[in-house]
C-alpha cells in the first residue's frame, strides 16, 4: 500500500515538472482518479448529512495537495454547476490529515448553497483555494472569550472550538456562547455545544431563539446582562454585517473585539441616481448606481473585475480608489481619500470614482 501511495506521489511530481500542460495531464490524471491533480486542491464528498433546519455537513476527503488553514479561517470553494464555475467561500472544520467537514445553510436564491444542500451527492468533487482569514484565537493570552454567532457565522467559531476540543484546550478555557437563531431546530452543533457544557465547567452555551416561544430578541444591550463580565474577555462576533456592527456596539467595553461579517444586512438607504466610475487602465467611463456594490454595478455594465467572496473578506476584489468618494456597506462608514484601498464588493460610490482598473 505504501509503495503504492509512493508511485503514484513520483507520477503525479513528474507530470508536475513535465512540458505538458497542466489541464492536459490533470484531464488524463482525473480519468484515473478524479483527486489526482499537479497542482488543484481536490476534494470527493464522502458522507452527506442535514444537521439542522437547512443546514447541511459535507466531510470531504481531500487530496495530496490540500493546504488546511487554521481553525476559523476560511477556503475559496470552487464547484461547477450547469458548466459553470462558481467560487463561495466557507469555514472549514478539519478532522484529520485527510477530512475536512464543510458546514453550511441553504440561503434563499442561493445558487451554490442550494446545489450543495441540494443537489451534491456523495461523490461528487469540489475543489478549494487557498485559506485565508486572521479572526483566530491567540491560543497563547486570549483565554476569556465571549462568542457571538448568528445563522451561519457558527461555522468559524464551531471550528475553533472543535479544534480546541481535539487538542484537549478546552478545558484550559473560559468561554461563554451565545447563539442567535429563528429556531431551535436551525441550531447547528446544538448537540455538541450542549455536551461541552456538561463536560467543562467553564463552558457555558446559551441559544437565543428569536421565533420559537418565549422569543429572544435580537442582539441588543439587554444581552450585557447575560456575559456582565464582558469588560474581561476577548469578544468575537460571526454573522451578517448588520448583527456584527450591532454586536460591536453593544460590547464597546470588552477587552479586544474582532468582528466578521459573512454577509450584507440590506441596508435602507437614500441614496438615488447614478454616479460616473472611471477606469484608469481599461481607459474606460461607466455610469452605475448609487447604494449598491460597486461589485454590482461593474458587473450590470458587462464588465469582470477579479473577486472572491464578495463579503469583503479575502480582498480578492480590491483596488487602488484614486480618488472619490465611497460608503461602506457593513458599517456605513465613508472614505473620502484619495489613494486608499477599496473593496469593490462591500462599498458603494457616493460621488464620481477614479478606480486603477
Amino acid at each position: 500500500m505504501v509503495h503504492t501511495i509512493q508511485r503514484k506521489k513520483q507520477l503525479v511530481d513528474f507530470l508536475s515538472g513535465s512540458v505538458y500542460d497542466s489541464k492536459t495531464v490533470n484531464f488524463w490524471l482525473q480519468k484515473v482518479n478524479p483527486l489526482w491533480s499537479t497542482h488543484e486542491m481536490l476534494g470527493r464528498i464522502v458522507k452527506k448529512q442535514e444537521i439542522a433546519d437547512d443546514v447541511v455537513s459535507l466531510t470531504i476527503h481531500c487530496n495530496q495537495r490540500m493546504q488546511f488553514g487554521v481553525a476559523g479561517q476560511h477556503h475559496p470553494v470552487h464547484v461547477e454547476i450547469h458548466g459553470r464555475r462558481y467560487e463561495r467561500t466557507y469555514s472549514l472544520t478539519q478532522l484529520d490529515a485527510h477530512h475536512v467537514q464543510l458546514t453550511l445553510k441553504k440561503i434563499q436564491g442561493g445558487i451554490v448553497s442550494t446545489w450543495l444542500c441540494e443537489t451534491a451527492q456523495v461523490g461528487d468533487i469540489i475543489e478549494f483555494g487557498q485559506p485565508y482569514g486572521d479572526m483566530l484565537i491567540n491560543t497563547q493570552s486570549q483565554k476569556q472569550l465571549l462568542l457571538l454567532a448568528a445563522g451561519s457565522g457558527i461555522t468559524p467559531i464551531y471550528s475553533m472550538l472543535a479544534a480546541l476540543a481535539k487538542s484537549g484546550q478546552l478545558k484550559d478555557y473560559d468561554i461563554h456562547l451565545m447563539y442567535w437563531a429563528q429556531h431551535a431546530t436551525g441550531l447547528a452543533f446544538k448537540t455538541e455545544f450542549e455536551a461541552w457544557q456538561q463536560t467543562y465547567p467553564n463552558f457555558k452555551f446559551t441559544a437565543l431563539c428569536t421565533r420559537d416561544e418565549p422569543a429572544a430578541e435580537r442582539i441588543n444591550a439587554k444581552h450585557t446582562e447575560l456575559a456582565a463580565d464582558f469588560a474581561e474577555r476577548t469578544v468575537f462576533a460571526c454573522g451578517p454585517s448588520g448583527f456584527v456592527n450591532a454586536a460591536e456596539n453593544v460590547f464597546a467595553g470588552a477587552k479586544l473585539f474582532k468582528g466578521e461579517a459573512f454577509s450584507l444586512t440590506p441596508i435602507e438607504t437614500n441614496d438615488i441616481g447614478f454616479v460616473n466610475v472611471t477606469l484608469s487602465k481599461s481607459n474606460k467611463t461607466i455610469a452605475i448606481a448609487k447604494g449598491q456594490p460597486i461589485l454590482v454595478g461593474l458587473e450590470q455594465a458587462q464588465l469582470k473585475p477579479t473577486h472572491g467572496c464578495r463579503m469583503g473578506i479575502c480582498n480578492k476584489c480590491a483596488c487602488n480608489k484614486a480618488s472619490g468618494a465611497t460608503k461602506n456597506l457593513n458599517n456605513q462608514s465613508e472614505n473620502t481619500e484619495p489613494n486608499s484601498l477599496l473593496r469593490l464588493c462591500v462599498n458603494s460610490a457616493q460621488t464620481d470614482l477614479v478606480l486603477d482598473l
